[in-house]
């Protein structure tokens, strides 16, 4: 009998990653999960080997980031690697939803899988913000003054809970101590839902794009889909070396290149391109506690999709009015996107609340037709 089926560490291998058994028809869209996974074990590691050498001082940190890039050997390759490895994270994890959105693959069985998912994303944009704060930059700082403040709105409760998460009266040394630990403990807990995804996907098994439960069409997931895997592992490593070799300043913005300064506030405080959409949600609509509500909703309206079920046809090739409907939310996500880095003026403003209405009205008419 294989080693790999006796031995109780190898068997858990080979129950995952060799004799898992897989639909044969799976198309390269279903790579983006293990994309993510190595994905994260490289932020993982970059992130860790940075804290090395990090300071979480207000008067420090923003040197101390420098120092990294400028004095610590090979340091410039770790930071560049882990700030552009947190775009190429976001963008495989919205090709991921994108997918499972398009192939119903949020439909029973896989309702856990699918809300664990949904806490995967959320869990790993809180800890993307946080870490973005440790920069200690004008972006950094002002950014963190600006979503932090967004809890204010809650009623009763928001001023103590500003207060709480900023550590005082204002952002400062508190607020950074509290970041550094979040951001160093999250990515841990983080991987530990990614475990809990992947036995829930295994729980269920992946599902062909013809959105077909069926036992006989499957194979064994080595040596066909690790050699798939390995191919968009390739081209992933090649994208990102891109960004690291020649663009790595490409995705952030120059703001944060000077020191965070209390006593001067930027010319336009915008999130990461990553959380523009959200960002564009919220401050399209003028009252600040339905704004919040509704970016928060934005994000949570994913689970319920997964709850309300009608009829069993899953995938969208067979349903051209739906199928017409993803292309469009694909469009207005983007536009989404590209309307929250513009100023708060017409006809962005208008344009916005167009957008956000169809994000919800899309998700809506998911709920309704299944």
């Amino acid at each position: 009998m294989k080693i790999t089926r006796t031995n109780p560490i190898l068997a858990l291998v080979n129950e995952y990653l060799i004799d898992s058994p897989a639909p044969n028809n799976i198309n390269y869209l279903w790579n983006f999960g293990s994309l993510l996974g190595l994905n994260l074990v490289i932020l993982i590691i970059t992130g860790v080997t940075l804290a090395k050498h990090y300071v979480p001082d207000v008067s420090m940190a923003f040197n101390a980031s420098e120092h990294i890039v400028r004095d610590v050997n090979n340091g410039w390759l770790l930071r560049y690697v882990h700030a552009n490895g947190v775009s190429t994270f976001f963008i495989f994890v919205y090709l991921h939803i994108g997918r499972g959105l398009y192939y119903g693959s949020y439909k029973a069985p896989r309702t856990l899988l699918w809300i664990v998912g949904v806490l995967i994303f959320i869990l790993m944009m809180a800890t993307a913000f946080i870490g973005y704060v440790l920069i200690w930059g004008q972006k950094s700082l002002w950014g963190a003054v600006v979503i932090t403040n967004l809890f204010s709105a809650i009623p009763f409760v928001g001023g103590d809970l500003v207060e709480l998460i900023w550590g005082g009266k204002s952002v400062d040394q508190p607020t950074l101590n509290r970041f550094f630990s979040l951001h160093f403990l999250l990515p841990f807990i983080l991987a530990a839902a990614v475990c809990v995804h992947l036995m829930a996907l295994h729980t269920t098994a992946s599902r062909n794009p013809e959105g077909i439960s069926s036992t006989s069409d499957r194979i064994r997931f080595f040596p066909y889909f690790i050699v798939k895997d390995l191919i968009t592992i390739f081209w992933f490593v090649l994208f990102i070396s891109i960004f690291v070799f020649f663009y790595p300043h490409l995705l952030g913005d120059s703001e944060n290149s000077i020191p965070a300064n209390s006593l001067v506030t930027p010319a336009a405080i915008v999130p990461e391109w990553y959380f523009l959409p959200f960002y564009c949600i919220l401050r399209s609509i003028p009252n600040k506690l339905l704004g919040v509500i509704a970016m928060f909703s934005a994000l949570l309206i994913l689970i319920p999709l997964a709850l309300v079920q009608t009829l069993n046809i899953r995938s969208n090739r067979y349903r051209p009015i739906l199928q017409i409907l993803f292309w469009i939310f694909s469009f207005n996500f983007l536009f989404l996107l590209w309307l929250g880095q513009k100023a708060i003026a017409q006809p962005y403003t208008i344009l916005g609340q167009l957008a956000t209405s169809f994000y919800f009205l899309y998700f809506i008419i998911l709920m309704i037709l299944g």
